[in-house]
């Protein structure tokens, strides 16, 4: 069985105080767990529900219901293409030809150098700027291949942090001068 870090333990702990109901920290719980193990395998569906008092399968359903949680190993940086109408309307499905191609995978493959992953997602929340993609914890919204594209070639040039971490509750450094409309 994988371990889990004394900082993870500390921080479930913490959280579980906020709630009246430590169930109710099952999906931070979770959030702390991929971050540990870089997706939510097994072992931490078992560490969540050990944590939060829930049947490993209670855990597994929320885990399974949403598209935040990683269920197999993802890229270090990991894209969700939106493929709900106003994003398959706008552009979503060029999107992700595009990522096929530049990547040389499919989705829910990895790049062999580890660094690159995708998948096309339910919504993402942001009808209004379709076609959108979440890349990490960051929105990238009103996309087009071009953008996308540029983005994509910043990011392998500067290797910056995009993901939130619920252990520090920081979110990665990376790409703050892009504009609002560009990045959320």
């Amino acid at each position: 069985m994988a371990t889990f870090s004394a900082e993870a333990d500390r921080r479930v702990h913490e959280l579980i105080s906020k709630y009246p109901d430590k169930k109710s920290a099952v999906m931070p719980a979770l959030y702390i767990a991929q971050e540990e193990q870089g997706h939510v395998n097994d072992e931490a569906i078992k560490w969540v529900s050990e944590k939060v008092g829930m049947a490993p399968v209670h855990v597994m359903e929320v885990a399974t219901f949403y598209t935040m949680y990683y269920k197999e190993p993802v890229g270090k940086y990991h894209v969700q293409v939106c493929r709900t109408l106003s994003c398959a309307l706008r552009g979503a499905g060029q999107i992700t030809e595009f990522l096929e191609k530049k990547l040389g995978v499919s989705a829910h493959e990895v790049t062999k150098d580890g660094r690159w992953s995708f998948e096309e997602v339910e919504c993402l929340g942001s009808c209004g700027t379709a076609p959108m993609c979440q890349l990490n914890d960051l929105y990238c919204e009103n996309l087009t291949v071009e953008k996308l594209d540029a983005l994509m070639k910043r990011i392998d040039k500067e290797n910056p942090n995009l993901r939130l971490s619920m252990k520090t509750d920081i979110l990665g450094d990376g790409l703050k001068d892009l504009p609002r409309s560009e990045v959320i």
